[in-house]
């Protein structure tokens, strides 16, 4: 069966694997999930992830991070634009997330950023998801 929203999925297993205290999490590869992924490392919500080769697409295998205590690094995960409706915000549309202490990614036409890189680079793009 076809995944019809392959980010929601993405998603999802992160968020389900944070409640669960998982150490990490696996789902099938695409180059954009790569590209989410790769900004949710440097923006310090995940430990890492890698590519493990299989015989079709690939795995992505990421890495969840936790705190001393074990607290979530992680408090919430929102997908915004679905393929059903999708979100475009304009580059003075970018909204805040938490206050700053989150970040939202775009899908803009420089290629997938932050809230905060689109708005320094003055880009705007559809809204794809929300993490604190």
């Amino acid at each position: 069966m076809a995944m019809s929203d392959p980010i929601s999925d993405l998603l999802t297993r992160i968020r389900n694997a944070n409640l669960a205290y998982l150490e990490r999490v696996e789902m099938p590869s695409s180059r954009m999930k790569q590209d989410i992924l790769n900004i949710m490392r440097e923006e310090g919500f995940i430990k890492n992830f890698r590519l493990v080769e299989d015989r079709k697409r690939g795995v992505l295998r990421v890495y969840l991070k936790y705190g001393p205590q074990r607290e979530r690094v992680i408090s919430g995960l929102c997908r915004v634009s679905r393929p059903s409706l999708r979100v475009y915000v304009g580059k003075n549309e970018i909204p805040l997330v938490m206050g700053g202490l989150g970040t939202c990614i775009l899908s803009t036409p420089k290629g997938i950023m932050t809230g905060q890189k689109a708005r320094r680079l003055g880009v705007g793009g559809e809204l794809l998801c929300k993490v604190w």
